[in-house]
């Protein structure tokens, strides 16, 4: 990845941040962190889920991170620390922009672990090296695949699946998500919240098409929710474009401040347990989930019940003299902008 030519927008940044009155960071420690921006489910800089991690997070408090998240503006921020359980490699732990912790293992871990192999902080013991996450209050193993000395890809196993409420009221779903109630499909899957680390509302919308016309109203979206002890929620479309895919997936979290995620680990695990549930889907097999930006899709392979995601990332270093700029989600407000025009026509 450091053959790109120089022109090209880097990904990491150096930055300094001033502590805090009262902050655990003293004036002894330095005003300066590093920090480094991933691409997340992508070859490409520029592409996939952006993700900000901070490597050495031990001097940082708790409000410092959710001012740190606050200012990168990333759907999640992750601040890797040692752990501080046995058995585990590190602890890692993530913010939203609005500084809310989250402990669903998605693209939030697959892009710091990308990151702590390809830099050489974690060792690399032939193809396939294994380590373990502490994430809330969960011991997970990660996988880090490599050729040739060079990470190819990260594979996390999440908790096993748990199976919460429905959503019973359709006609509430569909207003909140500015869809009719013939657009979902709810007489095939039902609405439900799944838990793989985090519980995800799952709804499925009958078409591709009526899925790109889903525009969600966050007032109401977020105390449906939260009725149904739901964080985030996952639409889902049974016609994807990709021949390999299995579903076509949007993901909307306004309880934690998120509003449209290129592609969602986190989400891609219940929904493939929520197929194999309902008999859509195999156990064992390799099931792909697109996202509405991220040229490589989210590969989730549930064994035993348990899924397991897996990612490519990209991340680069910054030159000096290089300006650091960081771009605001392009792809998905093209996305947008494509939805709205359709919307207008289906008026």
């Amino acid at each position: 990845m450091s053959s790109a030519s120089s022109d090209t927008l880097l990904a990491c940044f150096v930055n300094w941040v001033r502590a805090p009155e009262g902050s655990a960071m003293t004036e002894a420690a330095p005003h300066e962190i590093r920090f480094y921006l991933v691409d997340v489910f992508t070859d490409n800089p520029l592409a996939g889920n952006p993700l900000a991690v901070v490597p050495d997070a031990r001097r940082l408090d708790d409000l410092t991170m959710r001012r740190i998240a606050r200012e990168f503006n990333q759907s999640e921020t992750t601040f890797l620390l040692p752990p501080s359980r046995p058995g585990a490699t590190f602890h890692l732990r993530s913010f939203t922009p609005a500084g809310v912790e989250v402990f669903g293992a998605g693209h939030n871990a697959l892009g710091a672990w990308w990151w702590l192999a390809d830099a050489g902080k974690v060792s690399l013991n032939g193809q396939r090296s294994s380590f373990v996450q502490e994430i809330g209050g969960n011991l997970l193993p990660v996988e880090v695949v490599s050729e040739g000395g060079k990470v190819s890809l990260v594979v996390m196993t999440q908790s096993a699946p748990s199976f919460g409420a429905m959503v019973e009221n359709t006609p509430a779903l569909a207003a909140a998500l500015n869809l009719a109630e013939a657009d979902l499909a709810v007489e095939q899957l039902p609405a439900q919240v799944v838990w793989t680390g985090a519980p995800h509302l799952l709804v499925p919308v009958r078409s591709r098409a009526r899925l790109d016309r889903a525009w969600p109203d966050a007032e109401r979206l977020a105390p449906l929710l939260r009725s149904v002890a739901g964080q985030g929620c996952y639409l889902f479309s049974l016609e994807p474009n990709g021949a390999d895919a299995i579903a076509h997936a949007r993901f909307f979290n306004p309880t934690v401040g998120i509003w449209e995620d290129p592609a969602t680990g986190s989400a891609a695990g219940p929904l493939a347990c929520h197929l194999i549930a309902h008999g859509l889907a195999e156990a064992g097999a390799t099931l792909v989930i697109e996202g509405p930006a991220a040229p490589e899709p989210v590969g989730c392979q549930p064994q035993h019940g348990i899924p397991a995601v897996a990612a490519r990332a990209s991340w680069r270093r910054r030159g000096p003299g290089q300006r650091a700029e960081v771009p605001r989600q392009a792809a998905i407000a093209a996305a947008a902008a494509k939805r709205t025009e359709a919307r207008g026509k289906a008026r």
